[in-house]
């Protein structure tokens, strides 16, 4: 018989079984679909050799009108802004001691500082740095001291430890001369406290018995006891975050070398809110939008997050937050759900998630300044991160599946739902994120699975083919190409925090991809009443990496008799540019082609390894129904 010709279906498959998902693609991990076929995807490579401290959980850049590019990254316990080869740390401080009100206390043999501060308000893993102290006597010296630390625990409401170190990061050991407290001229300088890198049940908004307070009251949430993240906006050429149920800060651009600052502290601040779930600036009409902010009440702001309050600043003043006849600042208060999820900003209005809830924030001028309109109730937001805007709409993850938004809100039919949701951890629902890839028309979600209480999967749609893909990688943040020159992602790699340049080359940051693959669906003749005698068949792969012929992919068939059975390897190929057939001698009802890198083969067959996989044809015969 001739060879016949299979071109799958492009993208994955998931929602039934292997067997019914004949004619497409069942399986893959790092590959996907471009013009109708799989494709193993870009490459990644760290972005600057030097690493953050802490998860990167949002990252932004912007343009300043001298052409200076910002890129910031805020971290589980940073917020930072990069200049050269350098991650220049930006992070607000909490408080600053007066001189003295410091001292230190060693015991000899012991690298753990004691450090004696009344009512110093740290938690564990909080920044310090300290300034003006004098040696110990011994080994711990001024220098050893006079320097940023990470608290490494809290003895009480007056102490912490600390563990010493050399300014290399060297562990220094005191000796019996270090008897000294440092001296009367020691300041204390505490970063604002770190948060939580996984979400911890007890913990966050809701996390109270239900019913506590009275009906309609505000909470006081701190941000040190929740799930850490960031939003981040630019007004201008400076910067404004907010922790999520945290402060609001502001970084000016024009005085670089200094930290944010809480926006409340800055000069001629007014009614500014002092906590927040997200800020963001809206880019027509220039104001300042805090979600979640804290009411004013009796002439100030509460200090206590109203999780369904919007406030929003005058009009190019991101610093008046008072309601005035003269100006634009007002607030306006969502009214189904009970706390704001997350929002976005997309074309000529701004998209407000609450629990329950999609509304759209408009500007129509004074004298209300905005308009809240409740586009449907009965979708939400997975996460304060899990929205993002696309040439073809919004798009977003809930509960319950994917939505796309575009004037009115769209069910979005996925091909692995039940791969997705099945195994989905949804106490740390809030560490999902949306990514746009607007080089390959794809968004996405990565999320925690269920075992797992870090990302480690992700799903991607491409919004002009129509096709669903899935993998594994662990990735925190994520920012587009457009400012920045390739998309750039936050990732963990040997016990440290980088970020990562992705869709550069084909490897894993010169290190080969592992388990890069694509697995067809089960294919069978007269709907599987024969077997089928599979003689050779014919793989057509285009090979696009930068290692020439030597690249190499196994090509694997598997077989069945039954829908019920487990596929089985029944042959296992190299292929290379130059492999022209496979000749096989498989017998069965049912077969299934897989393509995949081999992890076990030598590094220079799968460094630098990019393919695309065609049409592949086999030679199949008809070998009777017994």
């Amino acid at each position: 018989m001739p060879l016949q010709k299979f071109i799958f279906n492009p993208g994955i498959n998931k929602e039934g079984t292997d067997y019914t998902a004949e004619g497409g693609w069942f399986d893959g991990n790092l590959v996907r679909f471009r013009k109708g076929l799989p494709e193993k995807i870009g490459g990644w490579v760290k972005y600057l050799t030097s690493s953050i401290k802490g998860k990167g959980r949002k990252l932004h850049a912007y343009v300043t009108l001298n052409g200076t590019r910002i890129f910031s990254v805020g971290t589980t316990f940073k917020l930072y802004w990069q200049e050269g080869d350098n991650y220049n740390d930006i992070t607000p401080i909490r408080s600053t001691t007066s001189a003295g009100d410091v001292t230190f206390s060693a015991t000899n043999g012991s690298s753990t500082i004691t450090v004696n501060d009344t009512a110093h308000g740290a938690d564990l893993n909080d920044f310090v740095t300290f300034s003006g102290a004098a040696s110990l006597g011994g080994n711990v010296t001024a220098a050893v001291l006079n320097q940023e630390y990470q608290v490494t625990a809290v003895t009480s409401a007056n102490a912490f430890t600390i563990t010493a170190k050399d300014t290399d990061g060297n562990t220094v050991t005191a000796n019996s001369s270090d008897t000294g407290n440092g001296g009367s001229s020691t300041v204390g300088e505490y970063q604002i406290s770190v948060g939580l890198d996984v979400f911890i049940d007890g913990t966050g908004w809701s996390a109270g018995a239900w019913g506590s307070g009275t009906w309609g009251s505000t909470s006081s949430l701190a941000a040190n006891n929740q799930l850490r993240l960031w939003s981040i906006d630019n007004f201008g050429e400076d910067l404004i975050a907010n922790v999520r149920a945290g402060g609001v800060f502001y970084w000016d651009f024009s005085t670089a070398s200094q930290r944010a600052k809480a926006l409340k502290d800055i000069q001629n601040a007014n009614f500014v809110p002092t906590v927040g779930l997200q800020v963001l600036v809206s880019d027509i009409d220039r104001h300042v939008i805090v979600l979640g902010a804290d009411p004013i009440e009796g002439g100030s702001r509460s200090e206590e997050i109203d999780p369904l309050l919007i406030a929003f600043s005058d009009q190019e003043n991101p610093f008046d937050f008072e309601p005035r006849a003269t100006n634009t600042a007002g607030s306006l208060r969502c009214s189904a759900g009970s706390e704001i999820i997350g929002g976005l900003r997309a074309r000529q209005e701004t998209l407000i998630w609450t629990d329950v809830a999609l509304y759209s924030l408009q500007f129509v001028g004074p004298p209300n300044t905005f308009g809240l309109q409740l586009i449907n109730e009965g979708v939400s937001l997975i996460g304060p991160n899990a929205a993002i805007n696309s040439p073809t709409g919004v798009y977003w993850m809930d509960k319950k599946g994917f939505y796309t938004y575009n004037g009115s809100v769209v069910p979005l039919p996925c091909t692995v739902h039940s791969f997705v949701f099945d195994n989905f951890n949804e106490k740390q629902a809030f560490q999902v994120f949306g990514f746009l890839n607007k080089q390959f028309d794809e968004v996405g979600w990565f999320y925690c699975t269920a075992d797992s209480v870090t990302i480690d999967r992700y799903v991607v749609f491409n919004y002009v083919e129509g096709t669903w893909a899935i993998g594994a990688l662990s990735r925190t943040a994520w920012l587009d190409e457009g400012i920045v020159a390739f998309p750039r992602a936050a990732g963990f790699a040997d016990d440290r925090n980088y970020i990562y340049s992705h869709e550069t080359g084909h490897d894993d940051d010169g290190s080969p991809m592992d388990n890069v693959f694509i697995e067809s669906a089960d294919f069978d003749i007269g709907d599987g009443e024969e077997f089928q005698f599979i003689r050779r068949f014919i793989p057509d792969v285009k090979f696009t990496g930068d290692s020439g012929d030597s690249q190499t992919l196994n090509v694997v068939l598997k077989a069945r008799d039954f829908p019920g059975q487990s596929l089985t390897t029944d042959q296992t190929t190299a292929f290379t540019a130059s492999t022209t057939k496979v000749d096989t001698r498989a017998r069965a009802r049912q077969a299934a082609v897989r393509f995949e890198s081999d992890d076990d083969a030598d590094v220079g067959t799968r460094l630098g390894l990019g393919f695309t996989i065609g049409a592949t044809r086999l030679d199949l015969q008809p070998n009777g129904r017994r």
